[in-house]
């Protein structure tokens, strides 16, 4: 009897219940789910420092930058005013960071990218969803 590639078909569950929470998520959950998976990937990029691999770090780390990018580009700088401004230049701020942890392999700008973000997480998750409309003016979300 062949055993299951049970890590590969973890990989698949995870995969297709990321595809299908976005399938369904609100704009505010949609923010949160960015955050999450941004914070994630500092995690896991730390590890493989400490491990030694290169590859997967910087792979990790990419995928960060590329989420905290899909953040600032979501901003809305009409509606968000000083606020969007403000998030615009903090998630630049991280990207560049994180550029350079990747360069350095260093795990204390892991740490201090993350330090940044984690706020801004707390603080979107304890907007409420029936207070997502007002609260995300300096994000442009769909509706």
């Amino acid at each position: 009897m062949a055993t299951p590639n049970i890590p590969k078909a973890l990989q698949q569950y995870q995969q297709v219940n990321t595809q299908s929470g976005v399938a369904y998520a609100s704009p505010h959950r949609l923010i949160q789910m960015l955050m999450e998976g941004a914070l994630e990937r500092i995690a896991t990029a730390k590890g493989y420092i400490q491990r030694q691999d290169i590859v997967a770090k910087g792979e990790q780390i990419g995928k960060a930058i590329d989420i905290i990018g899909g953040l600032r580009e979501g901003l809305n700088h009409e509606a968000g005013g000083e606020i969007a401004a403000n998030l615009d230049a903090l998630y630049d701020y991280l990207q560049r960071r994180l550029l350079e942890a990747n360069l350095n392999s260093d795990v204390a700008i892991l740490d201090e990218v993350a330090d940044l973000l984690r706020p801004i997480k707390e603080a979107w998750d304890t907007i409420s969803e029936t207070n997502t409309h007002s609260a995300s003016a300096a994000v442009d979300t769909p509706a």
